[in-house]
């Protein structure tokens, strides 16, 4: 299925979260979520960077640099991630989501100090 249209997005953003919280590693890291809030943001979010929707307003990075994480966190996150496109999606957006994901997760890893 290509992953063009904000319902493929949505399943997209559904099942990774699913995942992340039956993980041993993330699922307490997310605890805290107000997963009815949460939820529409990162639809918000993945549907501006994959369709150009621009419905997203925030800073993504604000929201996680306070976190008790590491480098094993963005690993997991990562391989979740992933592993969730590969399983319901395929064509140029798959490729282009997975690769704006590990650009985040670099990018974020680097701020927070965990990257040299």
């Amino acid at each position: 299925m290509e992953l063009n249209t904000r319902a493929n997005v949505e399943v997209l953003v559904n099942s990774f979260y699913d995942k992340v919280n039956k993980d041993v590693l993330l699922a307490p890291v997310f605890a805290h979520v107000d997963w009815p809030g949460h939820l529409p943001v990162m639809y918000k979010f993945w549907s501006s960077m994959l369709l150009g929707e621009q419905s997203y307003q925030g800073n993504p990075f604000q929201k996680h640099m306070n976190l008790k994480i590491g480098t094993e966190h963005f690993t997991r996150w990562l391989e979740l991630f992933l592993e969730t496109v590969d399983e319901h999606f395929s064509g140029e957006k798959a490729i282009e989501v997975k690769e704006r994901a590990q650009h985040i997760a670099n990018v974020f890893q680097h701020k927070m100090g965990l990257l040299k």
